[in-house]
């Protein structure tokens, strides 16, 4: 094992980065490419959305077992099986003549594949660095994901409009080449524990669970109650999953994930801080670009431009953000990103109407996307700061599967308060211009349907009232989701409050 004989060098870093940034923006990219995807396979909208939604759900529920395979097969092999496996599903994509070929490529070989290099771009930076080198190395991985997928909507804007979808396929492809190419500079990681160690039943059992809560967020914003019912069964599944592998342990078994890690506090407390940040990301991203699109008729890539600048300030700031960490503590630049994004929604709150340029959006989107930047760049080096080095697989699958879901919960959660911020916007529009209608709820839906039936401003020629009631619609439905944002990250900030100043490994 030479964990440390590339410690100073970048170029593990950079191979595993390349990883992290492929597997994220193949969640992103497509998302301006549908109408053409449809068209290209003779198919609908509803079963390309399915098919991204199967990628995420895939890679999310494969997670923790991916993270225990680090330790029976080693975690190098097992993130260039993974590799490999990813270049036979984007191959499979990019040249997809159905549906069902693009689905067996991307969501079923790319979901699978995905979920095994995930946790070791966490473990193998942790394993190679130390120190402050530890802590960039961790920063620039933890955040490729974040920069993927706010860039997502601009490079597939691009390969959309100026050549075609299958090529994002392609180039990913090269950049899987690139990695096998220099995979020898990946350090060597033996394996700690034998096949025979394999919990299937904990992996089964977690499957299931990991499956059907993925499957009921990505389901809200469709079959409410239904979902609901999804994931109550699947929070069940996962307690018999924690109760399974405590007994396991208590039995001198080896479980497929160690319970004991979340007597961690940074442990626990990051992966949650994770998941609402990839939350509150996502979700931002979709409100902002389905609001580009529907409402200012946007094409993909001008969309990808406006949303530009939260993709400069994640970046920036997260690189600026290790060298921060030699004068403040890693909680206080996180808690200072915390309040960077909260002032980035707030701004937002107040700029979306159906006059509004591209220009008046992208201070808000850059200050929401530097606070994000400070924050995601360190929660990954703290969250992993106390566990011991023979625990970091599992924890890196603890931390990969709260950055998935994350991501699987942000376009369906923030989907739900977008729907709610719509009624919202129409019943103060009703009280201003209607007010003899206010509880008539007939009369509501009738305006919602007209309101949907609205594509731009174009649409609504020179009718002054009409024009005032979309705008307080737009304006109240799009508030409500930063507002909402805000509040998500307000409640990031009082969880950075209870990280740990611990020393981060300096060894």
């Amino acid at each position: 094992m030479n964990e440390t004989d590339n410690g100073n060098s970048w170029l593990p870093l950079i191979v595993i980065a390349l990883a992290s940034f492929i597997i994220a923006l193949d969640a992103t990219f497509m998302n301006v490419s549908i109408s053409q995807v449809v068209a290209d396979l003779h198919t609908d909208v509803s079963t390309i959305q399915m098919t991204m939604s199967f990628y995420t759900l895939i890679t999310a529920a494969f997670m923790l077992l991916s993270a225990k395979l680090q330790d029976i097969v080693g975690k190098k092999k097992l993130f260039l099986i993974g590799t490999a496996l990813y270049g036979v599903g984007t191959f499979t994509a990019a040249i997809s003549s159905s549906s069902t070929m693009l689905f067996i490529g991307w969501a079923a070989i790319e979901g699978v594949a995905g979920a095994l290099m995930l946790p070791a771009t966490v473990s193998l930076v942790s394993g190679s660095y130390s120190g402050e080198k530890r802590t960039v190395a961790l920063a620039i991985v933890g955040v490729m994901g974040a920069v993927a997928a706010a860039v997502g909507p601009l490079f597939g804007g691009i390969m959309t409009t100026f050549f075609s979808w299958r090529y994002g396929f392609a180039i990913e492809l090269v950049v899987v080449f690139v990695i096998l190419i220099m995979k020898n500079k990946i350090p060597e990681f033996e394996p700690t524990e034998s096949r025979s160690d394999l919990d299937i039943t904990g992996a089964i059992i977690s499957l299931i669970g990991l499956v059907l809560l993925v499957l009921g967020i990505l389901s809200l914003s469709k079959e409410f109650t239904t979902s609901i019912g999804v994931i109550v069964v699947a929070l069940i599944a996962l307690a018999i999953f924690a109760y399974y592998e405590r007994r396991r342990k208590s039995n001198g078994q080896v479980p497929l994930l160690d319970m004991d890690l979340f007597k961690d506090r940074n442990l626990r407390t990051g992966t949650i801080i994770l998941l609402l940040s990839y939350l509150s990301m996502g979700g931002a991203l979709f409100a902002v670009s389905l609001y580009l699109q529907s409402v200012l008729q946007l094409n993909a890539f001008d969309t990808g431009l406006t949303t530009l600048p939260m993709t400069i300030g994640l970046l920036v700031f997260a690189i600026l953000a290790p060298s921060l960490t030699g004068k403040l503590s890693h909680k206080i630049v996180m808690a200072i990103g915390c309040i960077m994004a909260i002032a980035g929604c707030l701004i937002l709150s107040t700029q979306f109407r159906l006059d509004t340029t591209t220009l008046t959006l992208m201070p808000g989107l850059f200050v929401l996307g530097s606070g994000l930047g400070f924050l995601m760049a360190l929660c990954t080096d703290i969250s992993l700061s106390n566990i011991p080095a023979e625990s970091q697989n599992n924890a890196s699958g603890v931390n990969s599967t709260g950055t998935s879901l994350g991501e699987s919960m942000g376009t369906a959660i923030i989907g739900i308060i977008l729907i709610l911020g719509v009624v919202g916007g129409v019943s103060h529009a009703v009280d201003v211009y209607a007010p003899e209608y206010s509880g008539n709820e007939t009369f509501h839906m009738q305006v919602i349907d007209q309101f949907q039936k609205v594509g731009n401003i174009n649409d609504l020629k020179s009718d002054h009232t009409v024009v005032e009631i979309v705008n307080i619609i737009i304006q109240d439905a799009m508030a409500f989701v930063m507002q909402i944002t805000a509040v998500i990250m307000g409640i990031v900030f009082l969880l950075t409050l209870r990280l740990e100043n611990a020393n981060i490994k300096k060894q």
